[in-house]
């Protein structure tokens, strides 16, 4: 096998596991909007936007900071990260709301959900 041929074999994985872990962000939003009294997100586009908006803040804010948006494995910081990661999304998709409170209660009922779908867990 020659390098160019592993090269894009990894591109490839890279593209799959990207696809993949934003089909499960979006699957973990649209149940944390469900359960999630005062968090609405209008369609399928809205939220398959959310979920590229949440997984690129997320990304940035693991890249820059080191720390990962989830409530478990970080305890306070994850989680205050994903509730503010939550709330921060619904300037820049529209179609998505949410409050304070439902960002905070989103951000744990999201923790669960996330802990429990696989293939979200690293990156």
């Amino acid at each position: 096998m020659s390098h160019s041929e592993t090269r894009s074999e990894s591109t490839s994985s890279t593209v799959w596991q990207i696809i993949g872990r934003l089909v499960a962000a979006a699957v973990v939003l649209a149940i944390t909007a469900f359960f999630t009294p005062g968090f609405s997100i209008n369609n399928i586009w809205t939220l398959i936007l959310a979920a590229v908006v949440l997984t690129v803040i997320d990304y940035l804010v693991t890249k820059f900071t080191g720390l990962h948006a989830s409530p478990f494995g970080k305890g306070f910081v994850g989680f205050a990260l994903a509730a503010i990661t939550l709330y921060v999304t619904q300037f820049f998709v529209a179609g998505y709301s949410i409050s304070w409170i439902a960002a905070i209660i989103g951000a744990l009922i999201y923790g669960v959900v996330d802990y429990f779908i696989p293939g979200n867990q690293q990156m």
